[in-house]
């Protein structure tokens, strides 16, 4: 394989699907020394057909506003590779869906699901549709109208997909709602479900939570075995992710410094509080997309407008956002000011400058397929929990959770460890999960 000339093809084909060519082009400059080690999966084509989704549904969406007047959206469902399983991964409502960003999720959802060594394939889907502003009536049209179109296509055993950007319990219920008047079937094709109808426990925190218990391992993997307690973190956002990360670095014993919004950035010196973070959770529900109120509710709290959370100094940066959220130049200023550890937990939040700034000043750095794993893992126990029409404690999955994230830690570790020591872990997670698949993909045929 020569990664050189896979993407000249693929830049050729999708000239404008930048986020896809470079989630792309990331995977494949990673694993090209060990897939070139592996006949077997040359003469397969492996690279050729699994950098390619399975298929790509596209579909017109039109549903009825409060004022009776007609809209429509676009809908999409991409099922990208099912070599290990079902296709899996969330829907994301907002207005910057296209198909190179679902092209992107999809793709990267593959390697995070191998990861996670649960039975699960890749798939991504969502909308233009922006859920902000609407109202409850209009969001439960809307998917209405969203899953009439999308529901044989996807199933228990088929394809099963969950909540992401601008999903959330909410969308999931109305979602599945639609789905079981359709099929006259109550089973798990959704999660991310409420507790009253086959939800999992900690699923909302789940994301965050497994982050944290991520870079957990990756200090206690370090030659002096450091511990979270006592460590300064900044985080980009204040959505479910961001607030499962605060309130488990909490609990552990960091404190976290700073959270970001649209608006700028939060410095909060003193750390988070439990009050401070069921205010997280008002702020996001309050659907104005802005940090600055929690400065007001919080004296010891400070806004600074216009600023990323990377302005402030810290120990550790989780970037929990978006993708592409921190650039060269935010590197680089948390470098100056002495972070030396960075843990991706939006899907690609990172880019190539700032993984490359990073890696050469050799700080711990590991990728958002290794690190946000937590949330589709526990989508997967979810799926489980339904098949087997039981429901586990929140000790039990937390447990699971715990489990996961470790054999997914240790995975990037036996793939990653350089002959200096360093751990590569964009490597090691880019070669764990592909192998997986690849070596599935080569056992079922050409297919």
């Amino acid at each position: 394989m020569k990664t050189a000339e896979i993407m000249a093809r693929l830049q050729a084909k999708y000239p404008t699907e930048k986020e896809y060519l470079q989630a792309v082009q990331e995977v494949l400059e990673s694993i090209e020394d060990v897939y070139n080690q592996h006949p077997e999966f040359e003469n397969a084509k492996i690279v050729e057909r699994i950098v390619e989704p399975d298929r790509m549904f596209t579909f017109r969406v039109t549903w009825v506003d409060d004022n009776g007047e007609v809209q429509t959206n676009t809908g999409y469902r991409v099922q990208f590779n099912n070599a290990i399983g079902p296709y899996k991964g969330g829907l994301r409502f907002h207005p910057s869906v296209n198909p190179s960003i679902l092209k992107f999720l999809g793709f990267e959802q593959t390697f995070k699901n191998s990861l996670t060594t649960l039975p699960m394939g890749g798939g991504k889907g969502g909308s233009d549709f922006n859920p902000k502003g609407k109202s409850d009536a209009e969001i439960m049209r809307f998917c209405q109208a969203f899953m009439l179109e999308l529901w044989r296509n996807i199933g228990p055993d088929m394809d099963v997909p969950a909540g992401d950007i601008g999903v959330g319990g909410r969308e999931i219920g109305f979602l599945n709602g639609m789905y079981k008047k359709l099929t006259r079937e109550h089973h798990g094709v959704l999660t991310g479900k409420g507790l009253q109808f086959g939800g999992s426990l900690i699923r909302p925190e789940a994301t965050g939570f497994g982050a944290v218990y991520f870079v957990q391992h990756m200090l206690h993997t370090h030659k002096d075995n450091l511990d979270i307690k006592g460590k300064t973190v900044a985080i980009s956002g204040f959505g479910n992710v961001a607030w499962g990360a605060a309130t488990k670095a909490t609990e552990l014993g960091a404190k976290v410094v700073a959270i970001s919004g649209p608006d700028g950035v939060i410095y909060n010196p003193e750390g988070m509080t439990q009050e401070k973070l069921d205010y997280m959770l008002e702020l996001r529900a309050s659907n104005n997309d802005v940090v600055a109120p929690f400065a007001q509710k919080f004296p010891d709290a400070q806004f600074i407008p216009g600023k990323k959370a990377w302005s402030v100094k810290c120990d550790i940066a989780m970037p929990c956002a978006f993708q592409n959220e921190m650039s060269r130049e935010d590197a680089e200023m948390l470098l100056a000011n002495g972070t030396w550890l960075c843990a991706e937990v939006s899907n690609m939040g990172c880019q190539p400058g700032a993984i490359e700034a990073f890696q050469k000043a050799g700080i711990l750095f590991a990728p958002g397929k290794a690190v946000n794993a937590g949330g589709v893992a526990t989508s997967g126990l979810e799926m489980t929990q339904n098949a087997m029409h039981i429901s586990w404690s929140a000790k039990e999955v937390d447990e699971k959770l715990h489990g996961i994230m470790s054999s997914i830690h240790a995975a990037c570790v036996k793939y990653g460890t350089q002959p200096d020591g360093y751990i590569n872990y964009v490597k090691g997670a880019n070669v764990a999960g592909f192998m997986k698949v690849a070596e599935a993909m080569l056992a079922q045929g050409v297919i």
